[in-house]
């Protein structure tokens, strides 16, 4: 995809991993199962929102922290993936994170590693760099947090990024994303699960959904998009609610799924366009990573016809 005039955009990916994927006939245990295939991708959540965003033909700046001889792999995967990598080296190892996907009967397994402990100078080094790169544009803020930082981390860079004319897209969930909503992102992606978390109860239908995203919007944040995995995703702005249908697929690995959405979306108002189609993109970057196995991400060449599939509608009648 050609490259186009955007917005600045920076990412940020405090626990980045090693994600390594197993292919496997049948889970048998306590016994050893030979993998059919074996994947070993660069992970982490703004990672891949950095990769997906390259591949949509966006200049990100892209900050994470490293740490040991798994960090330099990660690194080296990560040169021709990612554009204005910056890293800060951590004592101990980057974590590996396990996926097995199994065939008969179909199911998906995870398994996180635990990082390195990130020291305050080697923090605020990271955050400074990424608050200079989402200069007057976007900055990504999702993952887990490493030991060392603290849970308001993503409140506190929020106000950060305000100060530097700056939006703040956040994906997190619990306390982190607790503590983020009360400084008024200018985006959240919570996912069904983890809007229910945020609300206290469960959400048993689209109606539902729509009501406690609105809620978030009402608030002061100014777009709230809640993912519903193979259902599709729902808008929630300052234009009106809309609501985009997944196309059928083929699901491969959901990971990296809703870090595709957010890329899709965030390249969307990166370019200016109407939040509706940001939606269709963002969904379609979704359902194309579903059919990749491993941490794969979607194919540039498939976009297209995904997002003709994709049924968009408006709920605000």
């Amino acid at each position: 995809m050609a490259r186009q005039v955007t917005e600045p955009v920076a990412t940020l990916t405090l626990n980045p991993s090693l994600d390594v994927t197993y292919e496997i006939s049948t889970l048998v245990a306590d016994q050893k199962v030979g993998a059919q295939n074996t994947r070993y991708d660069p992970g982490g959540n703004g990672i891949n929102v950095g990769r997906a965003l390259k591949l949509l033909g966006l200049v990100a700046s892209n900050f994470c922290v490293l740490a040991g001889e798994i960090g330099v792999l990660v690194e080296r995967l990560l040169r021709n993936q990612l554009d204005g990598l910056r890293t800060v080296q951590a004592q101990g190892e980057t974590r590996i994170n396990g996926t097995i996907l199994e065939l008969r009967p179909p199911a998906q397994y995870e398994v996180d590693g635990g990082g390195p402990r990130v020291e305050p100078e080697l923090l605020e080094e990271l955050l400074q760099g990424f608050i200079n790169g989402a200069q007057g544009g976007f900055g990504v803020l999702t993952g887990s947090l490493p030991a060392g930082v603290p849970e308001e981390v993503y409140s506190i860079l929020i106000k950060r990024l305000r100060q530097h004319e700056s939006r703040a897209v956040v994906d997190s969930h619990g306390v982190p994303l607790e503590l983020a909503l009360s400084q008024r992102p200018f985006l959240v992606k919570p996912n069904r699960y983890e809007l229910e978390m945020l609300c206290g109860h469960q959400l048993s239908d689209l109606r539902a959904v729509v009501r406690e995203a609105r809620r978030v919007h009402e608030k002061g944040v100014p777009y709230v998009c809640v993912s519903l995995g193979a259902k599709g995703a729902v808008l929630v702005g300052e234009k009106g609610t809309f609501y985009a249908k997944s196309p059928e697929v083929k699901v491969k690995s959901t990971v990296g799924a809703g870090d595709s959405l957010v890329a899709g979306l965030v390249a969307g108002f990166a370019r200016g366009e109407d939040p509706a189609e940001s939606l269709r993109l963002a969904v379609a970057c979704g359902s194309g990573t579903v059919e990749k196995p491993g941490t794969g991400l979607f194919n540039l060449k498939d976009l297209q016809s995904l997002l003709d599939s994709i049924e968009l509608h408006p709920l605000d009648s």
